[in-house]
């Protein structure tokens, strides 16, 4: 089965995105819309890009009140996207709450979004994580707890570094997704991600999902970038 490789599109506008889809023949493509371009666009471009064949990872990070996350899930439903997520740090009451809300919005016969929560961004260091957020335990050990938390509450996976899937793996089903950005080729910059693997390392740890982003719309060839993204992350998947 092939696993999912999420383009981030993380551009100013949506006609912006169309035409970098356009001009660098990646329709059809599997996409992640975040926080930049949804506030821009709102849901138009969702919809345009769910019509034109995309499969769409919603990536808003929901972290409100419980009732406010249920009522903002069940309209994001409503979209037919395909992954939406939460943050862990919102608590199991929340993440119930989310996932009541898609079940909510979710058309007949039409299976609910993947419901993920994120556990701790890729930026996060040791450092930020215990100075200043005033967390006493280490990366991992907060991950695998947002992690069982989530599973618990209902939660379909969650969003983490691939540095920590092996410790997840250890505590949770294989059926839990799990869903990893900051992948670089091994002569891509990290920008300001610190936790960063290889798609083939991602899959070797068991990694369901991956996102790549800038190493790919910052190339110099998009469209050949990509491909080497996909065939390392399909590589190991035969």
């Amino acid at each position: 089965m092939k696993k999912p490789l999420y383009l981030a599109l993380d551009f100013p506008s949506g006609s912006d995105a169309v035409r970098f889809i356009r001009e660098h023949e990646l329709e059809g493509i599997p996409v992640k819309i975040g926080m930049e371009l949804y506030y821009k666009e709102g849901a138009e471009i969702v919809k345009f890009l769910k019509e034109q064949g995309h499969p769409v990872f919603l990536d808003l990070k929901l972290h409100d009140i419980p009732n406010t996350v249920r009522s903002a899930m069940r309209n994001l439903a409503s979209l037919n996207v395909d992954v939406v997520n939460v943050h862990a740090a919102g608590g199991s009451e929340m993440i119930r709450a989310a996932k009541d809300g898609l079940l909510e919005g979710t058309g007949d016969g039409i299976n609910p979004p993947l419901l993920l929560a994120v556990t701790q961004l890729t930026s996060t260091t040791e450092r930020m994580l215990q100075e200043e957020l005033g967390i006493s335990m280490n990366l991992e050990e907060s991950v695998v707890r947002y992690a069982q938390m989530s599973y618990d509450a209902g939660a379909d996976g969650v969003v983490c570094s691939a540095h920590e899937v092996r410790a997840i793996r250890q505590e949770l089903p294989d059926s839990f997704h799990l869903l990893c950005p900051g992948i670089r080729l091994e002569n891509n910059s990290y920008h300001e991600q610190k936790r960063v693997v290889t798609p083939s390392r991602a899959r070797e740890l068991g990694v369901d999902s991956i996102v790549v982003g800038r190493g790919v719309t910052k190339a110099v060839e998009p469209q050949k970038m990509y491909q080497l993204f996909e065939k390392e992350w399909s590589y190991v998947n035969r």
